[in-house]
């Protein structure tokens, strides 16, 4: 008796196909991008010299890269585009630059592009955070976040970028 040898081949959904194909158009097109980063703050040491690898290989591209102003994610893409050219960042803070920690108001004095946002001082960070990358994700073409999968305010960024038609790319750390 013969074996009769099947595969099944589990097609991609077609949301997903459309995200694929639209991941990939990104990636050949020559045209300058508007890409957003998003990140947690507590990031281990190996991921924070690949975000800052990232954001420098963007930068040197010519793409203009946005992020907001706190620790981890943020201040490597910070450092990375700084290495590169400050003309090309756009660092949107969810409060007033005085609300940061010392080390983060340092290292944005070289930051050409600043946006603070002192009407949000008041609000609980969480909160501020949250409308601060709302504001993020409508500037960009593209959103690049990297989160744990318990990091509830930038999955919900990355939900409602997807709801907006931005190309997200989420990695996770854990």
């Amino acid at each position: 008796m013969g074996m009769s040898l099947s595969r099944s081949l589990d097609l991609p959904s077609l949301d997903r196909v459309d995200t694929l194909a639209q991941e990939l158009a990104l990636l050949q097109d020559k045209g300058k991008r508007r890409i957003a980063f998003l990140g947690s703050r507590h990031v281990p040491v190996v991921a924070i010299h690949l975000v800052e690898l990232i954001a420098r290989s963007l930068a040197q591209e010519g793409h203009s890269l946005i992020t907001s102003g706190s620790q981890g994610v943020n201040a490597a893409v910070i450092r990375g585009v700084l290495d590169i050219d400050a003309s090309l960042l756009t660092v949107l803070l969810p409060q007033s630059l005085h609300r940061q920690v010392q080390e983060i108001q340092d290292q944005l004095e070289r930051v050409l592009h600043l946006i603070e946002k002192p009407d949000h001082d008041d609000l609980p960070l969480p909160i501020a955070s949250s409308l601060c990358n709302q504001e993020i994700i409508s500037r960009c073409d593209q959103l690049i976040c990297f989160a744990f999968h318990d990091s509830e305010t930038l999955l919900t960024s990355c939900r409602s970028a997807e709801d907006m038609g931005k190309v997200v790319s989420l990695l996770f750390f854990d």
